[in-house]
């Protein structure tokens, strides 16, 4: 998910977005740890994507 799309979002579905990466995050986690997935970048990505959520949700706390 790219920055411009994420600043496009209103609050709540900032909040929404962010418990579902969390989510599907720690799915991956655990999967990989069993078995490796086959593109395990998609973990960086997932970990980055959230990272660019709490930091717009900050942006938005501040102004």
């Amino acid at each position: 998910m790219k920055s411009k799309e994420i600043k496009e979002l209103t609050n709540s579905e900032l909040l929404e977005r962010l418990d579902s990466e969390r989510a599907q995050l720690t799915q991956m986690k655990l999967n990989h740890a069993i078995t490796p997935i086959e593109n395990s970048s998609l973990i960086k990505e997932s970990r980055r994507t959230i990272a660019r959520i709490l930091t717009e949700i900050r942006h938005r706390e501040l102004n």
